[in-house]
């Protein structure tokens, strides 16, 4: 007797077959239970694989939109103005050093506007006024009231920049046009430009 012969027995001739017993309200949901803690931590792993790739291409967009933005250094304007000749008195005025590296000295005669930079490497020196003479920091270098080098390795005396008049009678400093007095050359500090007759 094979199989099929032995279903067709159990069933009478004619009627559908038997359907299976059903299953207990307890075992299905013992069921579910199952599939649905087993499927929690997969859905756990999916959200922060896809939470990382996302995060990844967030910081790859931003510093592709970076290259946009160069970054700049915004150096003080070369032309502004100090106030009025009546705003110094005689001496080496240095308010001005911090926002545009400039010393306003004025003597008996002369206003003139002195550039803060040091001629031996560039530094910025420093305004003693107990000792009346500005000293380099960096490496020893002596200029006196009007910027002129007498100590140190500094080769030339510092440059001034332009100064003039505007209409209302402001002084207007330019540091864009500089004044020298090279080593070996025609001292500049006398040209126009380069000093206010006060």
């Amino acid at each position: 007797m094979t199989d099929s012969d032995a279903k067709n027995q159990t069933t009478p001739a004619g009627s559908p077959p038997a359907a299976p017993a059903a299953k207990a309200p307890a075992q299905v949901a013992a069921k579910e239970t199952k599939a649905s803690s087993n499927s929690k931590p997969l859905k756990t792993r999916r959200r922060m694989v896809w939470s990382l790739f996302w995060g990844w291409m967030g910081i790859n967009f931003l510093m592709f939109l970076r290259f946009f933005f160069p970054r700049t250094l915004f150096e003080p304007r070369t032309k502004f103005s100090v106030g009025y000749p009546t705003d110094f008195g005689i001496g080496v005025d240095t308010r001005f050093q911090q926002d545009f590296r400039i010393w306003v000295v004025r003597n008996a005669e002369r206003l003139f506007v002195i550039y803060a930079r040091c001629t031996h490497l560039g530094c910025t020196p420093d305004w003693k006024e107990s000792e009346n003479k500005f000293k380099c920091p960096c490496h020893g270098s002596g200029y006196d009231s009007e910027g002129v080098n007498f100590e140190g390795p500094a080769p030339r005396p510092m440059d001034r920049a332009k100064v003039e008049l505007d209409a209302t009678g402001r002084i207007i400093v330019d540091t864009s046009k500089l004044y020298k007095w090279p080593k070996d050359g025609r001292p500049e500090f006398n040209d126009d430009g380069a000093f206010l007759t006060v």
